[in-house]
């Protein structure tokens, strides 16, 4: 519990951040570009003019004035965003008249600018942008995702306002590159707007090449103009690691814009994921006798190749020539309330410390060229990322691949500094490459040749990094440094889907690949998306996923063959709801803790990893002896002392008390990249009914937990607990009420496991007298039963059924949330609170407070009793355990007891009370009767 409130606070102040009024001030005010930053510049973010009427906008703009923008917007929040202060619905068939948007402002060049050049930087802005000055135009640019540029120079009055505008024109169009826009549109500038002052030639960019095997770093900068006589670079280490290293451009360097040198780095310090250091560098251009340009930026010295995982065959991706076993998550990256735009700096930084909190090292930035300032945080706080170039959602023609090709470049151009990117993701599952044929779509070979000039074209233009040609979904690789796949299945299904990889990975096998292309040696297979989203009929993660997380994870660690896994997703978005996180960024609530002590989703993702093989939970008989068998997943060489398992035994008897005992240590021995079976778990299961956790801690000899796992054990047919020995214990089948009555439903689960009801109501229960009980023999009674909320969803409500033909890549099914058929929203920080009332004879037993409709993994029972045939019931859903005083006085000897459980009237918060094959606890309702 302890662990979930530090979450809890954690992403709670994620979540106050994110809803602060930034209309205050300027918004996103830090420098856009860690990576490449001028120290004279203006950030133009704010409050600017705005409007959708085209002609008015026109006039304006040749009158050198702002009247006729009639509206405001919050710069650099994409039209449309709520942060923007821009919203609006468009009816249908009126959509048009908000694709191209106007934007106005004044600004005022600074006069220490003065013979300086003058340029305007757009971070983004999608799609096609025209720019002017005081009227007079500046330029166009079209493309959505990378920034853009035009120079103020000519027309800079220095020290006194001018007017800048801007007509950014987003009609749709599938040509173009859109990725996941139908989450949000990320329509007009959605990156950070400003002006910057320049010398006459300048960087056009600067590159870092590390090469740790040579203590050395390549730098390649590209000039604007051909250097002047006596031209210098001087890169100079802020931080004081090495003396400053001065280049002079001679010989035929001098008739180049592009300038390529090395420099030999002392005592080299590497950026890893423990210690991401970063190599900060102001680089000068020196012209004559003076400074022409300075750009602040920075580099990790780290290296990414591929590496066999010791003592195997297994090509893994490697961090300065050690393997790494790829723990990520997909990232959409998007924002409720600004969509590709996130509010604030912090919120950025809290995005990449929540996967580090997780215990995950990789985040994919999908379908989106992400935002610097994150990518900065990723370099700043060491986590990797797969960086994605958007898709378009129509066919491969020529303007299409232009407009990809153009994307593409320019996000190497202006990310290659970054050190937490490792992959570039060229395509994502054939998006965009399909050709329609006959009414039939086709992967053409044509332009599989053109995906294949693609790969090569990255490769050739980042040598640092690995290439995916497309993220597959289809076994349809070309050529690529990653053989990945995708997969979304439910738990069950996860052992028989990672084998089949494992036995189709080897050079030379057609797996995964297309048109006869093979795989090749040294080409790391790992899976690129999972989870249980899409592995349920219809399903769009709506459940508690921790449960098949739970297995699915279990197998990839049994199986080191396959280097990583990529779980779908980082946060809900607006259509999705299996994220780690609600879609504002509010925490789900796994229940781990309560299941082994101080365990959390990060236990998962531990380099010193336990898995528990076989089924997660396994019927026992009695008093059985039980093995489970154990993997030991080390995917680290760092040595982390005297190892040995702590098993414990905990779980609840059918009257629902607690039990507790520890069983006999497991002593380990480490071994660096250790993957192989160790001794089982074997115990006797015990002699009394109940449900029961097998936890296991693998602590060192200091006592440090470095790994938690666990399996379960479903034991039926035992004895009576010794406690209650001497007691009467009736019980009665929740779904065998003799009368209920439900203001909005009532209805049953798996044939009768659960039963609900919605709105206020009641179960009425007649139950007959035990046998030869005698009143004057009984000393005290209670009910014991467990029972929640129940929450109406949208499935439960009659005539409602799962929804088809939607397209949800691009947004669609955001008003279908618990329609689906498997939908059982996971536990999280909304709570459906309800209330119960039991009466035994009319005599009030109890009241008590429900606070909740949960699910998550501490409901083994609702997840052990699924059915395997691809859909879900009620999967996680439990209660709380009631314990209600029963009035001796009111028992009428010989006569049947008249039990009503109810929700009062007013309350509405529903009722369901589980069956001892649901929820959380083992047993029906039931009343122990404890004789004199």
């Amino acid at each position: 519990m302890e662990n979930y409130m530090k979450n809890f606070i954690f992403t709670l102040t994620m979540v106050i951040c994110s809803s602060m009024v930034y209309g205050q001030g300027i918004p996103l005010a830090e420098h856009p570009r860690p990576d490449f930053e001028r120290a004279e510049w203006m950030n133009l973010n704010g409050q600017w003019a705005f409007t959708f009427d085209g002609a008015a906008a026109v006039n304006a703009i040749a009158g050198n004035t702002e009247n006729g923008f009639e509206q405001k917007i919050l710069v650099p929040f994409p039209w449309g965003s709520k942060l923007s202060g821009v919203e609006y619905t468009a009816d249908k068939g009126d959509e048009s008249k908000y694709n191209k948007g106007y934007y106005a402002r004044s600004i005022s060049i600074p006069e220490g600018w003065k013979g300086k050049r003058i340029f305007l930087v757009v971070g983004a802005a999608d799609w096609d942008t025209q720019a002017w000055i005081d009227g007079r135009p500046l330029g166009r640019h079209r493309g959505g995702y990378t920034p853009f540029e035009f120079e103020l120079t000519e027309a800079a009055k220095f020290g006194l306002p001018q007017n800048i505008f801007l007509s950014v024109d987003d009609t749709p169009s599938n040509q173009r590159l859109y990725g996941k826009q139908g989450y949000g549109d990320a329509r007009g500038i959605w990156q950070t707007v400003y002006l910057e002052a320049r010398g006459e030639n300048y960087f056009e960019y600067i590159h870092f090449s590390p090469d740790i095997d040579r203590s050395t770093v390549r730098v390649e900068a590209k000039l604007k103009n051909l250097p002047a006589k006596k031209a210098k670079i001087i890169i100079n280490f802020k931080n004081g690691e090495q003396a400053a290293y001065s280049y002079e451009i001679k010989g035929k360097a001098a008739k180049s814009q592009l300038q390529q040198f090395e420099i030999k780095l002392d005592g080299q310090h590497l950026w890893d994921l423990d210690d991401p250091y970063l190599y900060e560098i102001a680089a000068t251009l020196v012209e004559g006798d003076k400074n022409s340009d300075e750009v602040n930026t920075y580099f990790g010295q780290r290296k990414i190749s591929v590496a066999n995982l010791p003592n195997s065959d297994y090509p893994y991706i490697a961090l300065n020539n050690k393997p790494i076993y790829v723990q990520a998550t997909l990232d959409q990256s998007y924002h409720p309330e600004g969509f590709y735009t996130f509010p604030s700096d912090d919120f950025m930084r809290d995005e990449i410390l929540l996967s580090k909190r997780l215990g995950l090292n990789a985040n994919r930035i999908h379908i989106k060229v992400e935002i610097p300032r994150k990518l900065y945080w990723a370099d700043r706080l060491g986590l990797l990322i797969m960086a994605d170039t958007p898709n378009f959602w129509g066919e491969p023609d020529e303007a299409a691949r232009q407009d990809w090709e153009y994307c593409m470049r320019n996000q190497l151009q202006r990310d290659y500094n970054h050190p937490s990117i490792f992959a570039w993701v060229n395509f994502n599952e054939t998006w965009g490459l399909f050709t329609t044929i006959d009414q039939k779509r086709a992967y053409r070979t044509e332009t599989q040749e053109w995906v294949r000039k693609m790969y090569h074209e990255t490769k050739a233009a980042d040598p640092t990094r690995l290439v995916e040609d497309n993220s597959a979904c289809n076994n349809d690789h070309v050529e690529s440094d990653l053989n990945t796949w995708h997969g979304y299945f439910p738990g069950y299904r996860w052992r028989a889907v990672i084998e089949d990889a494992v036995k189709n990975t080897y050079p030379g096998s057609t797996w995964n690949y297309i048109g006869g292309n093979k795989q090749q040696a040294g080409v790391p297979m790992l899976n690129s998306e999972c989870g249980n989203v899409w592995g349920y009929k219809g399903s769009t993660g709506d459940v508690d996923y921790t449960w098949d997380y739970h297995i699915m994870i279990n197998e990839f660690r049994s199986h080191p063959l396959c280097a990583g896994w990529l779980y779908t997703e980082h946060h809900d978005v607006i259509n999705e709801w299996n994220g780690y996180v609600r879609y504002d960024r509010s925490p789900k609530i796994d229940g781990l803790d309560e299941l082994v002590p101080g365990m959390s989703l990060a236990d998962f993702h531990s380099p010193y990893y336990i898995a528990t093989q076989g089924e997660l939970c396994r019927d026992a008989n009695p008093g059985s002896k039980v093995e489970i068998p154990l993997f030991a997943s080390f995917m680290t060489d760092k040595y982390p002392g005297i190892l040995h398992l702590e098993i414990g035994l905990n779980g609840y008897d059918a009257l629902g008390n607690e039990v507790a005992r520890r069983l006999s240590p497991i002593n380990l021995t480490f071994k660096p990249f250790m993957n192989e079976s160790i001794s089982p778990i074997v115990l006797e299961a015990p002699k009394e009914t109940g449900v029961y956790t097998v936890g296991i801690q693998l602590k060192n000899s200091e006592g440090v937990v470095l790994g938690r796992n666990f399996a379960l054990l479903r034991v039926k047919g035992g004895s009576k607990p010794d406690y209650a020995a001497k007691a009467e214990i009736v019980t009665f089948d929740p779904s065998k009420f003799s009368d209920a009555k439900w203001s909005l439903k009532q209805w049953n689960v798996l044939d009768k496991l659960k039963v609900n009801g919605a709105g206020s109501g009641y179960f009425e229960y007649s139950v007959p007298w035990p046998a030869g009980l005698k009143k004057a023999d009984i000393e005290s009674a209670v009910l014991v039963f467990e029972a929640s909320a129940k929450e109406l969803f949208t499935k439960d409500t009659e005539g409602i059924d799962s929804p088809g033909g939607v397209d949800y890549m691009l947004g669609g099914g955001a008003e279908h949330r618990s329609k689906n058929v498997n939908s059982y929203p996971m536990t999280d920080a909304t709570l459906f609170p309800s209330y119960v009332k039991v009466t035994i004879n009319g005599a009030v037993c109890g009241e008590q407070y429900l606070p909740d409709d949960p699910a998550d993994h501490r409901g083994v029972l609702s997840w052990h009793s699924q059915p395997r045939d691809n859909t879900l019931h009620e999967a996680g859903s439990y209660g709380y355990l009631i314990k209600a005083i029963v009035p001796v006085e009111a028992l009428a000897e010989g006569q049947a007891l008249n039990v009503r459980i109810e929700t009062p009237a007013g309350v509405n918060g529903g009722l369901a009370i589980y069956g001892k094959d649901f929820g959380r606890y083992p047993l029906d309702p039931t009343i122990i009767i404890n004789k004199k």
